[in-house]
């Protein structure tokens, strides 16, 4: 369904998947990737929203340390080589490629102008930073590892933002979470959905911690906040 297309930045240039949806214009939403890079689990996803109505695009955001990841969480050396991708992996170069991926979409023929973001795990807190430093219309951030220490860059927040947070999500422990909602849960840009007995990547399809029921109810809320944002 869908294909690729070059994103160029200053220092180099980066593949990202692309699904157009039926319209001839739609609003956009940029996909961000979680540890596994681009995956079919990210693939699926930027189809599904395209399927939706929306111009999607999943940028590689790892392609400074490796182009092309494409791994599952099915066995202990795609972890491994995940979390070795994620220690290396350069928070603030990446919000950099997001803001290049949202600038190119923008410009796309296909697009309406507007443009919003949703990202799962590190995409989660790649698009509570997009949220808080480029110009997207909206973002949606699924469970979010480290939003807890970049709280406060939560003052230069102007446009919607919302949080889906697993209240027994093992890389968001408890504190982190009581950080987050203290932060956060009376800002006016702010929406915040919490899951009980929901551990880290609930709504990762195939995922050892999936279920359907609540990633239904997260899907069901995140398409509502993008055609009220992005519409």
């Amino acid at each position: 369904m869908g294909e690729r297309i070059t994103i160029t930045t200053a220092d180099g240039a980066f593949d990202a998947y692309v699904a157009r949806p039926a319209a001839a214009k739609a609003p956009a939403v940029v996909v961000i990737q979680e540890i596994f890079g681009v995956n079919q689990v990210m693939r699926d996803i930027t189809d599904g929203l395209a399927g939706q109505g929306y111009l999607a695009i999943c940028p590689d955001l790892f392609w400074r340390i490796e182009p092309g990841i494409d791994i599952t969480d099915q066995s202990e050396a795609e972890w491994k080589r995940a979390f070795e991708l994620f220690n290396a992996f350069d928070v603030e170069t990446g919000v950099g490629d997001i803001a290049a991926t949202i600038a190119q979409v923008r410009a796309d023929s296909a697009c309406s102008g507007k443009v919003g973001a949703v990202g799962f795990c590190l995409g989660g807190l790649l698009a509570f930073l997009t949220a808080t430093r480029t110009d997207a219309d909206a973002a949606v951030a699924y469970y979010g590892v480290g939003i807890e220490a970049r709280v406060a860059e939560a003052e230069k927040l102007a446009h919607p933002l919302m949080l889906h947070i697993a209240e027994q999500d093992q890389f968001v422990p408890k504190e982190a979470q009581a950080v987050i909602l203290a932060a956060l849960k009376d800002h006016p840009c702010v929406e915040i959905h919490t899951y009980p007995g929901r551990d880290h990547a609930f709504a990762r399809e195939g995922g050892e911690h999936y279920d359907a029921a609540d990633a239904r109810t997260a899907g069901g809320r995140s398409l509502t906040f993008f055609a009220k944002h992005l519409a």
